[in-house]
């Protein structure tokens, strides 16, 4: 027998230590949160991306009562974005969540579908993609989705 260890590495910055990009980018996720459609769990996320050649869009997560009809913030702005401008790569993703309290502390991390919408995407540009996620306490980022999702399931995994 032998042990594999996986080890995740990742920056922790307050928001002022954040470039003015990253910032105009974390700010369109924690605003997005504020259209989020969320009447059942009221957790709002909100997410950003920021592609190739600078433009910036924006998704929520969108509920409905026939669970699991919904969508997650992260696939709805990766598939926007892959939709609305299918040859620019994502070079950053920031992620914001609140519920009824206000902003968490900590970040949240997306979900595993989310996760593996977001491999696809990394794969599809062959582009790693930089992760912001936001939280009171500390901004988390993560210099590609191999970080969050390691022995990961892609289109080589089936040759």
């Amino acid at each position: 027998m032998k042990d594999l260890t996986l080890r995740i590495d990742l920056k922790i910055y307050e928001y002022s230590e954040l470039s003015d990009a990253d910032r105009k980018l974390m700010d369109a996720a924690r605003e997005a949160t504020n259209r989020s459609y969320a009447p059942y769990s009221h957790f709002s996320v909100g997410a950003a991306a920021r592609l190739a050649d600078g433009t910036i869009v924006t998704g929520t997560n969108q509920e409905n009562a026939a669970y699991p009809s919904g969508l997650c913030a992260e696939r709805t702005t990766l598939f926007y974005a892959n939709s609305q401008y299918p040859n620019q790569a994502v070079e950053t993703l920031a992620i914001a969540a609140r519920n009824e309290r206000g902003f968490l502390d900590d970040p949240i991390p997306p979900c595993g579908a989310c996760r593996q919408v977001m491999l696809e995407t990394e794969k599809r540009f062959k582009h790693p993609m930089r992760i912001l996620l936001y939280g009171e306490k500390g901004i988390y980022e993560v210099k590609g989705v191999g970080a969050l999702l390691p022995l990961s399931f892609d289109a080589d995994s089936m040759k």
